[in-house]
């Protein structure tokens, strides 16, 4: 059976090497826009103050996975999927035009939320959602700190990811200013007297937290980029942190059913029955995204374990908790996941 898995995350990996373990003979290619390897990405957000965070961010390097018999093409880009002819075609360094399957597991992830009317402003913004985003932000700032200099920044977005970025950048010594639209931090995921709490760390850290800010418009003056609400205030960078969206697009194009995501049953099965899906791009029957990493990797290892015929019973998620990486915060209650 040859089997092929787009994404190279936490979903991609653990299904590759579980399905691997439980069949020595079943052919298996892995591909990924990555080039760097398997990475952690939720230490992306601790990026400023782990000095060596290029490297211990990375979890495998590729080559590992081929020494276990898992064919990786990094630095591809797949393009189509024909359900038809059961083929995806990619486009990248490799010579392979397009990759027959008998099982396509899709495991993209998700890619970062641009509110539309910030789009037009993408020249002006970073976001952080990959190793690459990493890496440029740290370019970036290295420009500054080369020079003696701190940068101010400008984060746009008071959720997980949003106080987690702020919170690490003010641990390394820069100033930041975060913007949230509403009236309290991480809304979705804590109960109202945690965010409070919250504010009051990231307020003890140095960061200056504005609260109903209603953002209308970037704009870039000289090496400034200037955040306009009811005023204007201008800042050396700027990151927009306002939450992710699944990567469903192939799947769309393919016309598979979607929803939020790629919808599938509750064998994480998709609308064809040789597709499956995997971690944030996975819309369950009762419509959630499970977009952490226990349930991701749980989903991974059940559905190897389950085309490898050793799992009959439906998929059902774990008992999990999510927790934010804000330096000096603990919450008292449990999150909302």
């Amino acid at each position: 059976m040859q089997i092929v898995i787009i994404g190279s995350g936490v979903a991609g990996v653990s299904f590759a090497e579980k399905y691997r373990s439980l069949s020595a003979d079943d052919e298996i290619t892995l591909v990924t826009r990555e080039h760097d390897g398997y990475y952690s990405r939720p230490l992306l957000s601790r990026g400023f103050s782990k000095a060596d965070i290029e490297q211990s961010i990375i979890l495998k390097p590729f080559d590992k996975l081929r020494e276990n018999n898992i064919d990786v093409l990094c630095g591809v880009e797949v393009t189509a999927i024909n359900r038809a002819d059961k083929t995806v075609a990619i486009n990248g360094s490799c010579q392979e035009k397009e990759l027959h399957y008998d099982k396509l597991i899709l495991a993209q992830g998700s890619s970062a939320f641009i509110p539309p009317p910030f789009r037009p402003y993408e020249k002006l913004f970073f976001c952080l959602n990959s190793l690459v985003d990493l890496k440029a932000l740290r370019k970036f700032r290295q420009g500054f700190l080369s020079q003696n200099q701190r940068p101010d920044w400008a984060i746009v977005g008071g959720g997980l990811i949003g106080c987690e970025v702020a919170s690490d950048l003010a641990a390394a010594g820069d100033k930041v200013t975060l913007f949230h639209a509403m009236d309290r931090l991480m809304e979705r995921q804590l109960v109202a007297d945690d965010s409070a709490l919250l504010l009051k760390v990231l307020q003890d850290s140095g960061v200056k937290v504005l609260l109903n800010q209603a953002v209308q418009e970037f704009i870039k003056e000289e090496d400034k980029v200037c955040v306009r609400t009811e005023v204007t205030a201008e800042f050396d960078g700027l990151i927009v942190a306002c939450g992710f969206k699944p990567r469903t697009e192939l799947a769309e194009l393919a016309g598979l059913e979607i929803g939020r995501g790629i919808k599938v049953n509750q064998y994480l099965q998709t609308s064809d029955e040789s597709i499956y899906a995997l971690g944030d791009v996975a819309e369950l029957p009762n419509g959630k995204l499970y977009a952490f990493i226990l349930p991701i990797r749980n989903q991974a290892l059940w559905l190897a374990e389950f085309l490898a015929g050793q799992k009959q019973d439906f998929w059902t998620p774990p008992f999990f908790t999510t927790k934010a990486k804000v330096h000096g915060f603990e919450a008292v209650h449990p999150y909302n996941v």
